[in-house]
Formats: C-alpha cells, sequence, structure tokens
C-alpha cells in the first residue's frame, strides 16, 4: 500500500463524523457530501505528517469548508424560522423505516439531531452555526475553533453560548420515549384522516407551530396554533391515498403518497409532554424525489 492508499484509508475511517459535522453545519445532504470531499482534497494537498490527531485536524477542516459555503450562500441571512417574504426553508430530512435506523444514519444522527434542531440551526449566523455545532455537539474545544473564525477563544464562547441560548429557546429537548411518541402520531394520523377536529386540537400543543416547505413550485406556510394547524391538517389528509409510519432524522413521522404511488410529503414531529409542540412538513417534488423511501414504502 503506497502513501496515497494509506491517507485515503485514514481518511474513510473518518468519512461519516465528518458527514454528521457538514450535516449540522449545512442542513443539506448533497452539499454535505460536497463538503466532505472538499476536506479530503485539502488533506491529500497537505503534509499532515506531524498531526498528532488527524480526527481533530479533519474537524475543524470540515468546519472551515462549510463555513465558507455558508458565507458564499446568496440568500444566507440571520432570519427567523419564517423569511419576510413567508417562505418556509426546511434542512433535508433523514428517513428510515419505522423501526430502525441503517449504520449510516445511526453515526450521521448520533446526537439526536431531530429536524425541529436543524430548523433552527438554518437561523444562526454562520459563525454562531460553527462555534456551536464543532462545541456543543462535536466537543472541539474553543481553542481549536477560534483561528477558523479569526477570534479569541472568549469570543468563540460568546458566540456559542448566544447560540446555545436561541437554541433551547426554539428547540428544546424533545420526549424521549420512542413508543409513546409513536403512539402520538398514529393518534393525529387517524384524528386527520376521520376529521376529528376536537382530537387533533387535544394532540396538539396551544402553540404549536407547522411548517411546510414546498420548494420553487408550491408556496411554504407557516401556521401557529392547534386550531388553525388542526384545520389544515384535516384538508391535507384528503390528498393522500395512504400515510406510512417513518422515523424521520430518528423520531416518529410519516410519509404520505397519493393514489399513484408518488410522494406527497415527508412529516416530522416534535413532541413534548405528550403534545405536539411542532410540525415540519416537507412537500417540494424535487427534494422528496431524491429521497430513497424504499424502506418506508416497502420498495
Amino acid at each position: 500500500m503506497n502513501g496515497n492508499d494509506l491517507l485515503a484509508e485514514r481518511f474513510d475511517a473518518h468519512r461519516a463524523h465528518l458527514r454528521a459535522v457538514a450535516y449540522r453545519m449545512l442542513g443539506s445532504l448533497g452539499d454535505a457530501e460536497d463538503a466532505v470531499q472538499e476536506t479530503w482534497l485539502r488533506l491529500s494537498r497537505s503534509d499532515v505528517g506531524a498531526v498528532a490527531n488527524l480526527g481533530g485536524w479533519l474537524t475543524t477542516v470540515t468546519g472551515r469548508v462549510c463555513l465558507d459555503m455558508l458565507r458564499a450562500r446568496a440568500t444566507r441571512r440571520e432570519l427567523p424560522l419564517e423569511a419576510p417574504d413567508g417562505t418556509v426553508r426546511l434542512p433535508d430530512p433523514v428517513v428510515s423505516g419505522p423501526d430502525r435506523l441503517d449504520p449510516e444514519q445511526e453515526v450521521l444522527l448520533a446526537d439526536s439531531v431531530g429536524l425541529a434542531l436543524m430548523v433552527v440551526l438554518e437561523t444562526l449566523a454562520p459563525a454562531e452555526r460553527l462555534a456551536f455545532v464543532l462545541h456543543d455537539l462535536f466537543g472541539v474545544p474553543f481553542e481549536e475553533i477560534a483561528p477558523v473564525l479569526g477570534r479569541t477563544a472568549a469570543g468563540t464562547r460568546q458566540l456559542a453560548s448566544r447560540a446555545r441560548r436561541r437554541v433551547q429557546g426554539a428547540a428544546p429537548a424533545p420526549d424521549t420515549d420512542l413508543a409513546r411518541r409513536r403512539e402520538v402520531v398514529d393518534a393525529f394520523l387517524a384524528a386527520a384522516r376521520g376529521g376529528d377536529l376536537d382530537a387533533l386540537v387535544a394532540l396538539l400543543d396551544p402553540d404549536v407551530v407547522a411548517r411546510s416547505d414546498g420548494g420553487a413550485l408550491r408556496p411554504g406556510l407557516l401556521r401557529r396554533g392547534a386550531a388553525d394547524v388542526a384545520s389544515q391538517a384535516i384538508l391535507f389528509a384528503r390528498f393522500a391515498e395512504a400515510a406510512y409510519p417513518a422515523l424521520v432524522n430518528g423520531t416518529p413521522g410519516v410519509v404520505a403518497v397519493a393514489a399513484d404511488g408518488t410522494p406527497l410529503s415527508v412529516m416530522s414531529f416534535t413532541i413534548r409532554g405528550g403534545a405536539i409542540t411542532a410540525l415540519d412538513i416537507l412537500t417540494d417534488p424535487e427534494r422528496l424525489a431524491r429521497i430513497d423511501l424504499g424502506p418506508v414504502l416497502g420498495g
């Protein structure tokens, strides 16, 4: 085995971890793959013979690549969950069968990064997101993050602290009982398909937020409040031929399909105290077409 092959082998041992870092930074599975590939290119052009901790070096390089990508996005802003023009942009969901994640998905979602958390990460400024993701989610010391941002360790700590407060305020920790959460989701579906408005309202937190991302062809929507969200759920259920249980970012969710089998939506539920506090719905046909739904639909 020559030097390049050995370096590639060492890199591959860290690839899944780097993809997890990039996904949390970028919210896009495709962009995450691009970031990991760019990290490999930078590694292949670098002399890392004196690097004692290759994994740490690769993590910070991936963070730098992702930071550059975030800053290069023409539409990047520090926005609330709903943009001023009324559009909603959801991160890419990680969809699997209803019973378990595959090994690759387990690594990608190792710290239970639900879609609601990913939505909040999308609202952070790039530097805040980097400081929070690398330190709070992956344990990288502030002293190693600071050079990437061109800040002091103390300044980097302040960025992470500010991001942490926003995350905790907008995406508090959900319930952990998987079976109970599945019961709530199943009850929600039964009530929606049965047109039972009262039952739906009883399952929803009074301040529930529902976000729908329809992409370029369908307008995104943001609804607030149990009555409004329940009414929309009943309306949407009339268009779906079937709904299949799934795991969306490791938590109970649903994939809805039309009569011809075309996917209509991927729905992720955030549940706290036995009530649904957030419902994130991807209805963008282009992005749905790129998701492998075979494990969910039995294909």
